[in-house]
């Protein structure tokens, strides 16, 4: 009779590790929706070696982040809001604004409620690329297109 050996097991360490690019369209998805893909494939939770405590995620660019598309009447009454640290600092500005002026920074703000708090979260959060229209700079990466 063959004794199976099971008290072995894998631990990831971050040279083992191989980091894939992929490149996600906006065009005409629903912000939450597509926020938590991301956010599953920065921290690596599509990968057979996940591991809570490491960063075994891969780089996403996010392309048309202008095109994003959001249910219900969120336009107008979602808000974010930014402080300056002294008195009378608090500023707000909607998401139709927001999209107006900077539309990265509402991805990127969906994408960042999603991840871990604390240096982890952050290391995975500089994986994310995200940009306005339909052109990156990350070309000689050979970033593979995912669909959602």
């Amino acid at each position: 009779m063959k004794r199976l050996n099971l008290d072995k097991t894998y631990v990831v360490k971050p040279g083992d590790v191989e980091r894939q690019w992929y490149v996600v369209d906006a065009s005409g998805q629903t912000l939450g929706r597509l926020a938590t893909q991301i956010a599953s494939v920065l921290r690596g939770k599509h990968r057979p070696q996940y591991s809570p405590y490491e960063d075994v995620g891969d780089y996403v660019v996010v392309i048309n982040a202008e095109k994003i598309h959001t249910t219900g009447r969120k336009l107008d009454q979602k808000r974010y809001y930014h402080y300056s640290g002294y008195p009378g600092g608090l500023r707000e500005v909607t998401l139709r604004r927001q999209l107006e002026q900077h539309p990265e920074r509402v991805i990127e703000h969906a994408v960042k409620g999603m991840l871990p708090r604390g240096p982890l979260g952050r290391q995975m959060f500089k994986k994310l690329k995200v940009y306005a229209g339909p052109e990156h700079p990350h070309g000689a990466q050979l970033p593979q297109i995912m669909e959602f």
